[in-house]
């Protein structure tokens, strides 16, 4: 399915080079993006591609679009410059963007698992600090912590899984996957931080299923090449100054990948001695 059809960045210049966010497109050649159902939005470090992702999310209303107390006007006076043009059902019908579509970033991510750290470590605290006062073991006082409907017991057991269980990685995972439903607009900036390769290539299979089967759209910030070479998306490359479309395996980053371990080709023959 698809939402958000097309989406033009403002072509205005600033006299200044400085002013963000036009500073960060100021020397591309501005075309409409067209989006698919999973488009990826490609970019070294400092291409613009969490920028481009802020500016869809707050121009399109979506929940978890950043807020900034530098520059705001700035950055509104921007947003204003921006249009989009929105999907059409099977019949033909406009669509509008679902009301619990998501902006999701990485620090959102990380910002999650480390609340669930913080929560464990107030729960041994608390637990701690039961058997002290009381002289009770440790099974009496984790009785004890859970009869009195803790809020940070509560968040676990739905949550349905502990920090000392699963690695930071299966937690954002974990994460992820619960935030996901049906027909829904997804933005993700950079969503394989802490995955493992294993971990990334199931999150994009995932995310390939659920364009596929349960109306979802995905625009997705990676330049992980497990997540480029398995899902089946459009690609931007914000390196160029066009900012045009291309194939996963002509991307720099899967280039320097190849490359890498061409030369180490050797290392991995048993055939060789």
């Amino acid at each position: 399915m698809v939402y958000l059809s097309t989406f033009a960045i403002s072509k205005k210049k600033m006299r200044s080079p400085h002013i963000y966010p036009y500073n960060v497109f100021r020397t591309k050649e501005i075309y409409p993006f067209v989006f698919a159902p999973i488009t990826i939005i490609y970019g070294n470090n400092g291409s613009g591609k969490s920028t481009l992702l802020n500016i869809i999310a707050r121009k399109a209303g979506i929940k978890g679009c950043e807020t900034y107390v530098y520059g705001q006007g700035y950055i509104d006076k921007f947003v204003r410059e921006c249009s989009f043009d929105m999907g059409e059902d099977e019949s033909g019908k406009g669509v509008s963007i679902p009301k619990d579509s998501l902006y999701i970033k990485s620090e959102d991510i990380l910002f999650e698992i480390k609340k669930i750290q913080q929560e464990e470590a107030l729960e041994r605290g608390y637990v701690f600090e039961l058997m002290k006062q009381k002289g009770i073991n440790k099974e009496a006082a984790e009785k004890s912590f859970v009869s009195h409907g803790n809020s940070f017991y509560s968040r676990k057991e739905i949550m349905q899984f502990a920090q000392e269980k699963y690695s930071n990685g299966e937690t954002a995972m974990q994460l992820l996957m619960d935030a996901f439903m049906p027909d829904q607009l997804y933005l993700l900036d950079e969503p394989e931080v802490s995955l493992s390769p294993e971990n990334q290539v199931k999150l994009a299979e995932e995310i390939n299923k659920m364009a596929r089967f349960l109306g979802c759209q995905f625009i997705i910030a990676t330049h992980s090449p497990f997540m480029l070479g398995t899902l089946q998306a459009k690609i931007y490359n914000l390196d160029c100054e066009c900012m045009e479309e291309a194939q996963w395996y002509e991307l720099e980053h899967i280039r320097y990948f190849y490359e890498f371990f061409e030369k180490h080709r050797h290392l991995f023959r048993k055939d060789i001695i």
